[in-house]
């Protein structure tokens, strides 16, 4: 299989030697090109860009925001990711609005980047576990606010989407509740249909608004 190609978007050195040590230590993982600003990004990027896009917001000539915008807009197959000290609301949902599809904070990049490049390329969104748990803030309804799609929901289902709401990658929540991560894939598969979503953001959304997330 051919490998999967990355590039990154970011012109601190040391954040950028990190982040190609990590793409260059998984064998299914390949750096395609590495640009330290936004003018440069959107040059090479014009006519194919990769698989996965690594972005940091905040770059010399231009917001990193432009550059999102752009990509998504003319190659929506690339998955970009987001990889940024900026935590606050107004960045986070200005990015996703514009096309990210995950959301990291270089704070709290613990493990291998390449677990999130993994699971954006399986279908999933990627976000910290700050910023998931300010997007359900966000989106938590009132405390006696129906919800009428509960109900849908099994107990499993919910306690899945709970977990990942969390910022738990898919692996991470097969081994907290001792199941496979085939079975997340099932549950969530179920979980998206049901609430009509199709993506981990969405349904993280949706189901924050609904109250499914509440304990």
């Amino acid at each position: 299989m051919s490998p999967t190609l990355v590039s990154i978007v970011e012109d601190d050195p040391e954040a950028k030697s990190r982040l190609e040590a990590s793409i260059a230590s998984q064998p299914w993982l390949a750096l395609d090109a590495a640009y330290a600003t936004g003018s440069e990004a959107l040059l090479g990027l014009a006519d194919q860009a990769p698989d996965v896009l690594l972005v940091d917001l905040g770059l010399p000539d231009m917001p990193g925001l432009e550059v999102i915008r752009r990509v998504a807009k003319r190659h929506p197959a690339c998955d970009i990711l987001v990889v940024t000290i900026f935590g606050d609301e107004s960045h986070v949902m200005a990015a996703l609005e514009a096309g990210a599809r995950g959301y990291l904070l270089k704070g709290s990049l613990t493990h291998d980047i390449a677990l999130d490049i993994r699971d954006v390329r399986e279908g999933g969104s990627p976000l910290s576990p700050g910023i998931a748990r300010q997007l359900l803030a966000r989106f938590m309804p009132a405390e006696g606010e129906a919800c009428a799609k509960d109900a849908t929901l099994s107990p499993r289902e919910r306690e899945i989407l709970r977990t990942i709401a969390k910022g738990f990658s898919y692996a991470e929540t097969a081994r907290l509740l001792g199941i496979t991560v085939g079975t997340v894939h099932t549950h969530l598969k179920r979980v998206y249909r049901k609430l009509a979503v199709n993506s981990k953001t969405e349904a993280v959304f949706e189901a924050g608004r609904l109250g499914l997330l509440r304990s």
